[in-house]
């Protein structure tokens, strides 16, 4: 159901959106602490929860007293799912609406696969996630899918630099239509800032960016608390950020950009030569076992991507930089050289305060941050 901004029905909307995020964040809450923590009167907690607990979404325990009690989303409320697109990987979880992961199915995909064909893995997938569970797909409220493909203001993946089959699909669309449910769609960057900033690295924070290193360059930002998209819906693009207009050629089109230095295909395309194919982790791998020329790779990627985060610090000022996706399987290897990198370009305050640290939540990060959207686009009774 649509509310009108302003409106009565927004404000209740609104005011049930941020109780149930209250108890999901913590996992269970007295209608006092719901309260305190909502900023929300008492009397108002305690009509949305007789509702959503009438309504069979929220659970309330006995306690001491009525606003004692503790309050919970129901087990059996429903699910959501996740869906992450990789630029080799599909990755499928389902969780029920407190937002606990259940289970989850990981498998290899072409990244040539046409769109069509790739949604309908998902969603046999995602029935095979829901028949394990015992479950049906009218239990399914929303899906998340994350794409690693920048998505305009009209939902079109337009770079078929990643998802060639992809190219022209209003990917939401398509996406409910292949799911027959509610579905959200963002950017697998934008996913893995929200997931840690909610979950992860970023977690107690207000500004994270998140800088995604794998087969390329992904950046997610959150800003005051909110994941940014900007106007065009296409911010955070770090990876095509010119080191060298006269450097490397990127899949872009464009010379010099940073994922041409820092992105695992570059990485392994300069190994090849000396060490041989392999995929990024197995480079990561051999570079942890002490093959010098893999560690120099990692080494002058992290000192090139400490100049882009410096930029991006002294630019946005957030409290947290996390790197994620496979490099940062490298551990300090990499870390260590963005560091020092960026203590010679950043402001020195800012060089000081901006901490720069791994995911905590590793290769997970963009399918949580599926789940975590498709939970918030759940609608709630009443």
């Amino acid at each position: 159901m649509s509310t009108s901004p302003g409106s009565t029905a927004a404000l209740r909307a609104s005011n049930q959106g941020r109780v149930v995020q209250a108890v999901r964040e913590a996992g269970g809450l007295s209608q006092a602490q719901i309260a305190r923590r909502t900023q929300l009167a008492p009397a108002t907690v305690s009509g949305i929860i007789r509702e959503l607990v009438d309504a069979g979404f929220l659970h309330s325990e006995a306690g001491s007293g009525r606003r004692g009690a503790t309050v919970t989303v129901s087990p059996g409320a429903g699910i959501v799912a996740g869906v992450d697109f990789g630029h080799s990987h599909l990755q499928v979880a389902i969780a029920d609406l407190a937002g606990h992961i259940r289970d989850t199915r990981l498998v290899p995909v072409a990244s040539d696969v046409p769109s069509d064909k790739a949604l309908r893995l998902a969603r046999d997938l995602i029935d095979e996630l829901i028949v394990a569970g015992g479950l049906t797909h009218a239990d399914l409220h929303a899906v998340g899918m994350a794409v690693p493909a920048p998505i305009g203001r009209d939902g079109v993946i337009d770079s078929g630099s990643i998802l060639p089959g992809w190219v022209g699909v209003e990917a939401r669309a398509a996406a409910e239509a292949a799911f027959d449910c509610v579905t959200v769609v963002d950017n697998d960057a934008n996913l893995s800032a929200l997931a840690e900033w909610r979950l992860g690295a970023g977690r107690g924070h207000e500004d994270l960016v998140y800088i995604k290193i794998a087969s390329g360059v992904g950046c997610g930002l959150v800003l005051g608390g909110r994941v940014h998209h900007g106007g065009l819906g296409t911010a955070g693009e770090l990876g095509h950020l010119t080191i060298d207009e006269s450097g490397p050629l990127c899949r872009c089109g464009s010379r010099g950009c940073l994922e041409a230095y820092v992105g695992g295909a570059a990485l392994i395309a300069q190994y090849a030569p000396t060490g041989g194919q392999l995929d990024v982790p197995g480079f990561v791998e051999t570079a942890l076992h002490g093959d010098q020329g893999a560690r120099r790779l990692i080494e002058d990627a992290g000192r090139h991507l400490g100049e882009a985060v410096a930029a991006v610090a002294n630019l946005l000022g957030p409290e947290v930089v996390v790197i994620g996706g496979d490099l940062a399987a490298a551990g300090d290897l990499l870390l260590d050289e963005v560091r020092a990198s960026m203590r010679r370009h950043a402001l020195t305050p800012v060089a000081r305060e901006v901490q720069v640290t791994g995911s905590a939540l590793e290769t997970r990060a963009s399918c949580v941050g599926s789940v975590l959207m498709a939970l918030e686009a759940v609608e709630l009774p009443g």
